[in-house]
């Protein structure tokens, strides 16, 4: 056996005492190999603590980035609408400033401007609604006026104060009407 000191004892009989001696031996490896192991787990936690810390900052620049872009775009976002209107505006300009005051060319440019506005609402995805003869839909068409014809059914639009707007499946105007009520 052995005392605290780690010195071996001796048995009754005189006889050093094996058994407990390798135990001791085998308690020895068995602490040494757990010193091993926590110091390998030891060193696993810490390469994946850093991991960790080193994804989480990569994670945080990434996030940072993405919302100053995304700040930049919606900062300009009206850009290409008024890029689009320039020509319009240059137009405009051009009738204002002509020598010609005829009723035929100012209406030949008025017909130019609008034919240039609509080619860039269809590019855009803005399409219009709100026709005579359409029926009401009171999700897309505010009554303005009901009036009583014969003629047409109940619940036609028979005349358009301003037409509505719808970009791709979002209205952005309601179109204003007079609704037939009989």
């Amino acid at each position: 056996m052995y005392n605290f000191e780690g010195k071996v004892t001796k048995d009754k009989k005189g006889k050093k005492d094996k058994p407990v001696k390798k135990a001791v031996k085998k308690a020895v490896k068995k602490v040494l190999k757990k010193d091993n192991d926590f110091k390998a787990i030891e060193l696993e936690f810490n390469s994946l603590k850093d991991k960790h810390i080193r994804l989480k900052a990569e994670f945080e620049n990434f996030r940072r980035r993405k919302s100053e872009e995304i700040s930049r775009l919606l900062q300009y976002e009206g850009e290409n609408a008024i890029k689009g209107f320039l020509p319009i505006l240059d137009d405009i300009n051009r009738m204002i400033n002509t020598d010609k005051s005829s009723e035929k060319s100012l209406k030949d440019g008025l017909v130019l401007m609008n034919s240039k506005i609509q080619k860039y609402f269809d590019a855009l995805e803005i399409t219009t609604f709100g026709e005579k003869g359409d029926l009401m839909n009171p999700e897309i068409h505010d009554a303005m006026l009901t009036q009583e014809n014969k003629t047409s059914e109940d619940g036609a639009i028979l005349d358009v104060f301003e037409k509505g707007y719808r970009y791709r499946d979002k209205v952005i105007r309601h179109a204003k009407v007079i609704v037939n009520k009989k």
